[in-house]
């Protein structure tokens, strides 16, 4: 579940790239996360699955719809105007470090000794996949906005492990995805309207692709992931995300692979496997 999951995740990048050369980033967004919604609200009422019934639910879902979907995908998709896919999936993959982080300082949670090194070597791994790519002409402000985002995906992770939503799980993708397509609606008519499209058939797919596989497959899995191994756990498949996302973006897009990356790779699995070994400490 883990690696298939974090091979679709970081296809994301890839795609999204390839669809911002024809569409705006935050109305694509938008109307990715009305089909998303639509689909997946269709599918929960076939398996009768309720509405919520609380408003602490709705509340609830809401916050995680805005935060994975409006600030997490909606800063990357713009930031991805300037900054390479392969880049913004190795700054995603810094997300089990501040899920870590999170836990520690506001839910009293520890790691054991062993998950730690497994995060610090993942970060590691990280670090010389990147080391080589941050010279050149980067935008900062694309960067920044890359950092803004993970860190709304960090806050979403929390709240799918540690809130009950009140649904089951397609309901609560449905519903998310929804309120991610309410909230970026406005900006996207301030910011982009007239803004040209540019329908063809590399859009289309890359539209269908992004809709289907990341957008509905990636984030279902992702949500059972987290709750049948916990957030940390499930966080740390995350430092796939520069691997499978360079691979990817090498592939398609013949952004560069050099040996730094191959490197990372291999710390990469290491980190991930004394993560998913170290058990959670007490306290």
């Amino acid at each position: 579940m883990g690696v298939g999951f974090a091979f679709m995740w970081s296809s994301a990048f890839t795609s999204a790239k390839i669809a911002l050369l024809y569409a705006p980033p935050l109305s694509l967004l938008t109307v990715r996360f009305l089909l998303s919604g639509v689909i997946a609200l269709v599918v929960a009422r076939f398996l009768a699955q309720p509405w919520p019934r609380q408003l602490v639910h709705w509340r609830r879902i809401v916050i995680l719809g805005v935060c994975q979907n409006s600030l997490y995908l909606g800063l990357f998709f713009v930031a991805m105007t300037t900054v390479p896919a392969g880049l913004a999936a190795i700054i995603a993959s810094a997300m089990p470090l501040l899920v870590a982080a999170a836990g520690a300082l506001f839910l009293q949670q520890r790691l054991a000794s062993v998950a730690l090194v497994g995060l610090v070597l993942g970060f590691g791994g990280v670090v010389l996949i990147v080391q080589d790519r941050l010279g050149g002409d980067l935008d900062g402000l694309g960067l920044a906005l890359c950092l803004v985002g993970v860190s709304a995906l960090a806050t979403a992770t929390l709240i799918v492990r540690h809130a009950e939503l009140g649904s089951g799980l397609w309901m609560v993708v449905g519903l998310q995805m929804l309120s991610g397509s309410l909230t970026l609606l406005p900006f996207a008519l301030w910011l982009e309207w007239g803004a040209p499209v540019t329908l063809t058939t590399p859009l289309v797919l890359a539209f269908l692709y992004t809709t289907f596989v990341p957008g509905l497959a990636a984030t279902l899995v992702w949500f059972a992931l987290i709750r049948r191994i916990g957030a940390a756990e499930a966080s740390a498949y995350h430092f796939l995300n520069p691997a499978f996302g360079v691979a990817v973006a090498w592939l398609l897009l013949h952004e560069p692979l050099g040996p730094f990356d191959m490197a990372g790779v291999a710390v990469v699995a290491v980190g991930i496997l004394l993560v998913q070994r170290g058990p959670r400490a007490s306290g």
